[in-house]
């Protein structure tokens, strides 16, 4: 499970190692600190650091990034206002005039988010506009971009709090820029593997869990409650599975997502004051139980330079490494998924109602035993794909018959199904250990 520490996740060997050369180096240019030569170097060494990396406002780490904040906030919020151009020029609403109460709710939370994160000094603005998807954006400058549907689909305050806490995490962790810059470094570097879809998914879904991190205690800190986070990707779970052997995913599964949002949310708790920002916010933005800010950085001309570049290519490698590791877990997991499917056998269909029907299975195999199978089915209807699941409860044996069973809303009859391209599929399974 992953939560932001001084020690980069997996790769506690390689630190120790890389912090006892790292020690050395600056050392010496401690020790011939009075050579103006060294420190003429060392002073040159940090500007280049500097033009390629940042420091993580979070860790206190070095990061690729080849943007300043200024130039961040320039790139990023001319494609927001590109937005708000074509939205007036095709005469669709924005703001209060998509839904006055939602906005001024929109408002209202980020307000509380924004007041105690970690970019707190810098004018942001939330826009709304009209889109019939649940979906939250951000660009790397200082806006937050949400769609109409998840206004209405989120059940209270707190889970939209959590999603803007999201968002704005995304900019405070670098996300986009970062990304930005390590496909631009991996390609210079003549890298095989930053050129995977795999690989860009995977590197985009390590940034996806330590936003979702950042966002719940935003949450917390806040006055909201941090299990928030956790009911939204339940409900999703329920209602719509993983797909998760579909496609690479960039964003965490929902059954994984649902699970380590509550382990953090939980790991936050005593940082909340329902209703109230928490009095020790600053504070707890550099030293909580999810991460411990390292707030030294050696001065340029006394071995920082030196210790900044290092730290970035550290930073780099491991973000790296993550990305590959996460890549391949991906891929095993949707070819054991792929292995599954090919040996379940739908034994058979019946309308079970208007809008119910029921599908038995044959596990023929002498695979594992199966847990946490969700079926899925999925049709297009007016241009649409929509997917419907059933999670089958309890374990399935090799040579097992199971049902599944599928409830679907009155705009689509049983009867319609084929009419749509219906097609039934293994959403997810789990060998039981």
């Amino acid at each position: 499970m992953f939560f932001i520490t001084n020690n980069y996740k997996g790769f506690r060997g390689i630190g120790v190692i890389f912090s006892l050369r790292l020690s050395v180096l600056v050392g010496f240019f401690l020790v011939l600190s009075g050579c103006q030569t060294l420190q003429k170097v060392d002073r040159g060494l940090y500007q280049v650091a500097e033009s390629v990396s940042e420091r993580d406002r979070v860790t206190g780490r070095r990061s690729l990034s080849m943007a300043d904040r200024r130039a961040q906030i320039q790139q990023g919020n001319a494609y927001v206002e590109k937005i708000i151009a074509q939205e007036k020029q095709k005469n669709r609403p924005i703001n209060a005039g998509v839904n006055r109460a939602q906005y001024q709710r929109l408002v209202r939370v980020f307000d509380r988010i924004h007041r105690i994160s970690h970019l707190k000094k810098e004018r942001w603005q939330p826009l709304l506009i009209k889109r019939d998807s649940f979906n939250a954006f951000t660009t790397g400058g200082t806006y937050i971009v949400v769609h109409s549907k998840l206004m209405f689909d989120l059940k209270d305050d707190a889970e939209l709090a959590a999603v803007i806490g999201h968002e704005i995490a995304h900019t405070v962790a670098n996300h986009v820029y970062e990304r930005q810059s390590h496909a631009q470094i991996s390609a210079l570097a003549g890298s095989n593997s930053a050129r995977r879809s795999g690989y860009q998914a995977a590197f985009t879904h390590e940034s996806e869990r330590e936003a979702d991190r950042i966002g719940i205690l935003y949450t917390a800190l806040a006055g909201y409650d941090p299990l928030a986070a956790s009911r939204i990707w339940q409900r999703k779970y329920a209602s719509e599975g993983n797909a998760r052997a579909l496609f690479h995913h960039d964003h965490p599964v929902n059954a994984e997502r649902y699970k380590e949002a509550q382990a953090a949310g939980k790991a936050v708790l005593p940082y909340y004051r329902k209703g109230q920002i928490n009095p020790r916010s600053a504070e707890l933005l550099d030293n909580n139980v999810l991460w411990r800010k390292n707030n030294n950085e050696v001065a340029a001309g006394e071995g920082g330079g030196v210790a900044a570049l290092l730290s970035t290519a550290l930073g780099a490698y491991v973000q790296h490494q993550e990305a590959k590791g996460e890549e391949l877990r991906q891929r095993q997991q949707a070819s054991f998924v792929k292995s599954v499917e090919s040996v379940l056998k739908v034994e058979s269909t019946r309308k079970a109602g208007t809008h119910r029907l029921e599908t038995r299975w044959r596990y023929a195999a002498n695979g594992p035993v199966l847990k946490d199978v969700v079926i899925g089915l999925y049709l297009k209807r007016n241009g649409k794909i929509e997917r419907y699941v059933d999670h089958v409860k309890g374990y399935i044996k090799p040579g097992q018959v199971f049902a599944a069973r599928f409830e679907f809303p009155s705009h689509l009859k049983v009867d319609d199904l084929k009419k749509y391209g219906a097609r039934l599929y293994l959403d997810d399974a789990q060998a039981a250990r």
